[in-house]
């Protein structure tokens, strides 16, 4: 694994010494030795850090993530000659694209970003797995491409400047996070997610090779059969291929159904399965009790975190630092404290993340069927139109109202919050995160059902239900997922109020310019003084400040 970095250029090259900066800020996604690739012609330069530099190919390459079928593919290529020296992820890479050139992605199953420069061909590809689980994100001025894994990063590479994106603060106020390919900072964007660009002589090509299926017309191949084994089935091969067999493995298990059967699937493979659950002291909801109970089942190493509020404060500044962006949710702080103690039994670690946006698990998912929007195409992706729609259909044909909902989830809220969230949040622990029920032939097979397999009357993920009676039958325990239960309320009157007061109030505050000060103040002194909970509100506003005075440090 290898944080990605680096710039491409034209005659008028950056100074490479700048690239040091930019792969110190991504130290915490590096598990093995990076070197500096400076490759210089009349033309063009590229300067990039790399995991691997093969002089004799003239290839070189940066591999953030893990490439889950490694195995298929390796005897595939070695049936066609090809040799290899090691067992590395990032030389399987370089061999298949040797072999299937830019088409490589097609081939790939896992979680992954990379940068690979084809010195013979001149070209740089980079190119981002099919859900965005690892980021990768862009600048272009001047002339120069520069590229990072993180904003942190890409904001020390020479001509990048630390400015900030009002239209991106405006999408955060209302959704809570940044809609791609746009981020906070102005000209810096996403690469989207199943998308692999080539730079090649100066200019910049795009291409998506695969989108959520969702988007797509209803299949019917897969609707043949008892739909729960086979369900069962797919997902049990995603969980067998996610985890390495000659490293420790854990997961992260919460009381609800999605990590239940991650769990129960793991244990058909291997006996040594650590489980990491977190909960707050305070939180008469807490999700320990019923992790305990399925840990206790399936026989898991389980380990449990349980944290204080004061660990909400001890920890927001730099875990905003870290996420590249401000918390729209509290939750996030467990995650990583979850995953800091998980980093020490194990280095990777699977979770239940993307299980509600493949199999409809939002209670508003049975709500809001009839009022998905009619899809529209631009630039070959399906986008929400802007005038209002007509009467949608409500059967299960080719652009369901259910499948639209799941398709725009899938393209937005998953990879620009959720999964961006759960990235860093591990990440900078050193956890590597891995999501089975992102595994883009489950996600085909699911999609290839009628939509009562996933969302039935007001019954959400029917299927994983289903199989989680199966797979938890010897158990007697029902799954419930409940989520943190933070008291932010309580703790803004409290711990955090001299914070509040001086990030939102004080001299130093550097997002007062966007509110109506009186407003802004009227808000902070009705919850101080008990008379209305302004908590959400507070949290967005206290986590944006805090973003603005980080980002201005770092600019310096």
């Amino acid at each position: 694994m290898c944080g990605v970095a680096g710039w491409a250029a034209g005659a008028h090259a950056p100074d490479p010494h700048a690239l040091a900066a930019m792969a110190e800020a991504l130290a915490h996604r590096n598990d093995g030795d990076v070197s500096a690739l400076i490759d210089r012609k009349p033309r063009r330069t590229v300067v990039m850090a790399a995991g691997l530099i093969d002089e004799t190919s003239g290839i070189s390459l940066a591999l953030d993530g893990a490439i889950v079928n490694a195995a298929e593919l390796r005897a595939a290529l070695a049936k066609r000659r090809y040799a290899f020296a090691t067992g590395s992820d990032a030389e399987l890479l370089l061999r298949a694209y040797q072999h299937w050139d830019q088409e490589v992605v097609k081939q790939l199953r896992g979680v992954f970003a990379f940068a690979l420069w084809d010195a013979r061909k001149e070209r740089l590809m980079l190119a981002r797995d099919r859900f965005g689980q690892k980021p990768l994100h862009l600048h272009q001025a001047g002339g120069v491409l520069a590229f990072a894994s993180e904003v942190k990063a890409l904001v020390r590479a020479p001509g990048v400047r630390a400015d900030i994106d009002t239209d991106a603060v405006a999408d955060y106020l209302r959704a809570g996070y940044v809609c791609g390919p746009r981020t906070l900072v102005r000209g810096v964007r996403k690469l989207a997610p199943g998308t692999y660009a080539l730079w090649q002589f100066g200019a910049l090509r795009e291409t998506r090779y695969w989108t959520p299926p969702d988007g797509e017309a209803q299949h019917n191949s897969a609707a043949r059969g008892e739909p729960v084994d086979a369900f069962i089935e797919r997902l049990d091969e995603a969980v067998r291929l996610q985890m390495d067999a000659a490293r420790p493995v854990g997961a992260l298990l919460s009381g609800g159904f999605d990590s239940a059967a991650i769990v129960a699937l793991m244990k058909r493979h291997r006996d040594d399965v650590a489980t990491f659950s977190a909960g707050f002291a305070d939180d008469k909801q807490s999700e320990l009790a019923a992790a305990a109970r399925l840990a206790q089942h399936f026989g898991t190493a389980h380990h449990e975190i349980v944290l204080q509020r004061r660990d909400v404060l001890a920890h927001l500044p730099q875990l905003v630092a870290t996420r590249d962006a401000p918390f729209h949710r509290p939750a996030d702080v467990a995650l990583h404290l979850l995953a800091r103690e998980a980093a020490r039994k194990v280095r990777i670690a699977l979770s239940g993340d993307g299980g509600d946006e493949i199999l409809g698990g939002y209670r508003r998912h049975t709500a809001l069927r009839a009022l998905a929007p009619s899809p529209r195409r631009v630039n070959g992706l399906y986008v929400i139109p802007v005038a209002p729609a007509p009467q949608a259909d409500e059967g299960d044909g080719p652009g369901s109202p259910l499948r639209r909902i799941l398709y725009y989830e899938q393209v937005g809220w998953l990879a620009d919050n959720l999964l961006e969230r759960s990235d860093r949040m591990t990440a900078a622990a050193a956890l590597e995160l891995r999501t089975p029920f992102l595994d883009h032939r489950l996600a085909e097979y699911v999609s290839s059902l009628p939509d009562a397999a996933r969302v039935r009357g007001l019954s959400t993920k029917w299927i994983l239900r289903k199989a989680d009676e199966r797979l938890l039958a010897e158990a007697k325990i029902t799954p419930h997922k409940r989520g943190f239960r933070i008291p932010l309320a309580d703790l803004m009157r409290g711990e955090l109020r001299e914070f509040v007061v001086d990030q939102l109030r004080g001299p130093g505050c550097r997002t007062r310019a966007y509110y109506d000060a009186t407003v802004l103040d009227r808000v902070i002194d009705e919850h101080l003084a008990s008379r209305r909970n302004h908590e959400g509100t507070l949290w967005t506003l206290l986590n944006l400040e805090i973003w603005h005075r980080i980002l201005s440090a770092s600019s310096r």
